[in-house]
């Protein structure tokens, strides 16, 4: 089959199967990419890939419900409420923002109206999502190194855990994800072509990204801006004067959107969540943004203590390896040895910048992951899982070709043999969960790095059957906790992908998991601290002495119910309240009557009985009960004219809580004392529940 060369580059003869592809070497000592037709095999091959991602993404979906309930029920209110569904309100009457920029709930608020509000119509698109990154992934890197470094890069996509868990859940990180793989895509046509509408393309998207979850969708842009710079096939003049309109372009995509929302009137839009003087820009700067960095993360949970140990191994400590740093190792040494082999390469080598394009993307995501002093939960390496497919992909291909030399070998053996000791490091740390497979992987992995190591001429069929059992060994372990977690229902606000991987936390210390099997996800049971809840962060001051009445940590209700039962619960900051159908019928009885059905501290706590109704229930203080929104005068008001009908106890922030959050406004407390002193409680299915139409002392009252 004779290839389709890439402009500037000479045609070359490559067999059907292009992992046998000779390299062209005598370019300047660089490895020249192998742009090809897409052969029968491979179409066949990619819809087996995609089928499968297909299926993985998609069974059982149902099983996790309302997933993150935060997310659901912004797209509830969106599909109700245009205006809610344009600035991302947690609610139809639009009281509050969730705290990230709306354009992942503008998907789901739509599948929502289209569809109708259920599990399937705001999980599905997620879903899609995965399988269409995965496609754009091996579109990507098929385009330069041919099909079966394409398949490789989207195969390892689809079966890293926190890829699976991701594109079954709700959070704004799919579409992210799926966005910065399109830029790539863009920015490959642009070092193709040279065109500004593909540089623009790029940026665009990026900006797009922004608008999904703010500044991480920023940690792609430095990869991409040199690589584009430095390394284009034109004058400097004109990469120049491009990269300049890919910034205006940049500025625009992300930044309209802002500028709506700060224009637009404050008394006649929601409450932007997560800021303290209701600030898009300043959600964006801060919360969302350097105080991930720094953390100092005003309103935020985190009361300055780290979010864990911080550093190079974060990534692969108990909390966060098994989510997406099973091959990192391998992706890292591919990394540097592609790089070294490109060194003599002309400055337009297009290996050189796909991997530099990858590695980028990887360094920059993973050391801000690595040493951010803010929130930084497991669920956010999902963001490097592309690069590290595409890495393996290419420099498996680059290392495969040139295997006939002792140094591509051993870049290929020491490779394998790496994944398959930490593969097996990874499923120890879970020994009690298919423990057949550690030893399998392990010995499989290092017979097979010796296996290349010592056999220079693996060519034609034993070559290709070779390098199949190498791609079935380096995916056995992720595959295997992929299944596992698309078999188990997750929800809450910090799920978490695999079996258990032991305790400590993040980084063996800090914040991380309480003791029971599934931490803060659905396999919680429950919470083993008590006495002093202090010793839960030493050193960092947090939670403040008498947070929780100097009883036992955590508080009931901060995390919602944990005992299985199947009452009614208030929901807390990291789990969606429920409600039961005596409630749900109290809460709806002259719905139409009322802006709210009711209000309760926090947006978790609100979600589920908003759910439960498809009525508005306002979240005072948003996610973590701390914005000032409303005010407590505010409050009074929205009272005297009857606009909310119940206020609902319990969950986190009230009785104790953590005072409003880290530098944040103690509004959500003030309001509850001023319900309880006003308003006689009911309980009803083990919560409480104040009628805020009927006051103490007035007919129809009791003295609760």
């Amino acid at each position: 089959m004779t290839t389709v060369a890439p402009p500037g580059l000479a045609p070359i003869v490559a067999p059907e199967i292009e992992v046998d592809a000779p390299t062209d070497a005598t370019v300047a000592g660089g490895v020249t990419p192998v742009a090809t037709t897409h052969p029968g095999w491979a179409r066949v091959a990619l819809g087996i890939l995609l089928v499968a991602t297909g299926a993985l993404y998609l069974w059982g979906l149902g099983a996790s419900g309302w997933a993150n309930s935060f997310y659901s029920a912004a797209a509830q209110a969106g599909s109700a409420s245009w205006k809610a569904w344009f600035f991302g309100a947690s609610d139809a009457a639009g009281s509050i923002t969730v705290d990230k920029p709306p354009v992942a709930l503008w998907v789901m608020g739509l599948s929502a109206r289209i569809f109708g509000v259920n599990a399937w119509s705001i999980l599905v698109p997620q879903a899609l999502m995965g399988v269409a990154s995965v496609g754009v992934l091996y579109a990507t890197v098929r385009r330069w190194f041919g099909p079966v470094a394409g398949l490789v890069a989207g195969a390892v996509l689809a079966t890293t855990p926190i890829a699976t868990l991701m594109f079954r859940f709700n959070n704004p990180d799919p579409l992210l994800v799926l966005l910065s793989v399109c830029a790539v895509w863009c920015l490959v046509r642009a070092l193709e072509t040279t065109a500004t509408r593909w540089v623009v393309a790029t940026w665009a998207l990026v900006g797009c990204g922004f608008l999904t979850k703010m500044l991480q969708a920023f940690l792609v842009a430095p990869a991409f801006a040199l690589v584009y710079l430095v390394l284009a096939d034109t004058r400097f003049r004109r990469r120049f004067v491009q990269s300049v309109i890919g910034l205006v372009t940049l500025v625009v995509s992300a930044g309209w959107y802002i500028a709506v929302v700060e224009i637009w009137p404050k008394s006649s839009r929601p409450f932007i969540g997560g800021s303290q003087h209701n600030s898009l820009i300043e959600l964006t700067l801060g919360y969302n943004g350097f105080g991930r960095l720094t953390g100092s993360e005003t309103g935020s949970a985190n009361n300055g203590g780290r979010w864990g140990a911080t550093g190079l191994g974060r990534l692969f400590n108990n909390e966060f390896g098994s989510q997406a740093a099973w091959l990192i190792p391998a992706a890292l040494i591919l990394f540097v040895a592609g790089l070294w082999w490109t060194l003599r390469a002309p400055r337009t080598d297009r290996t050189r910048a796909a991997l530099l394009i990858w590695g980028g993307w990887l360094l920059v995501t993973g050391a801000t992951f690595s040493f951010g002093q803010g929130i930084i939960h497991p669920y956010y390496t999902v963001a490097l899982a592309p690069a590290v497919g595409a890495l393996v992909g290419i420099g498996g291909f680059i290392a495969w070709q040139r295997r006939s030399s002792l140094l591509g070998r051993l870049v290929l053996a020491v490779s394998i043999a790496t994944t398959a000791i930490w593969s097996h490091a990874l499923l120890r740390r879970s020994a009690d969960w298919t423990p057949w497979l550690a030893p399998i992987v392990l010995v499989g992995g290092v017979f097979a790095a010796a296996l290349v190591l010592f056999a220079p001429h693996l060519r034609g069929r034993i070559g290709v059957g070779v390098a199949a059992i190498v791609c079935v060994l380096g995916l056995a372990a992720p595959t295997a906790f992929s299944l596992q977690t698309a078999s188990t229902p997750h929800s809450g606000a910090l799920p978490t992908a695999g079996p258990s991987q032991g305790r400590g936390g993040f980084g063996g210390r800090g914040f991380g998991r309480f003791g029971p099997p599934g931490g803060f996800g659905p396999r919680a049971r429950g919470f083993r601290f008590g006495g002093n809840p202090n010793a839960m962060f030493p050193g960092t001051g947090f939670p403040p002495p008498g947070a929780f009445g100097g009883g036992n940590f955590p508080p009931p209700g901060m995390f919602g119910s944990t005992n299985g039962s199947r009452r009614a619960s208030a929901g807390g900051l990291l789990d969606g309240s429920r409600s039961t159908p005596a409630i749900t019928a109290m809460l709806k009885k002259d719905a139409a009557s009322y802006r709210w059905v009711a209000a309760t501290v926090g947006s978790n706590s609100a979600a589920g009985f908003q759910l439960a109704t498809l009525e508005p229930v306002m979240p005072i203080g948003g996610f973590n009960g701390s914005d000032p929104s409303p005010t407590l005068q505010q409050f009074k008001g929205y009272v005297a004219d009857r606009r909310i009908h119940y206020f609902i106890g319990g969950g986190f922030g009230m009785g104790g809580g953590f005072g409003g959050g880290r530098g944040g406004t103690s509004t959500s407390s003030e309001i509850r004392s001023w319900v309880t002193q006003n308003f006689p409680p009911t309980t009803v299915d083990g919560v409480t529940l104040y009628d805020l139409t009927r006051p103490i002392g007035t007919s129809g009252g009791s003295a609760g």
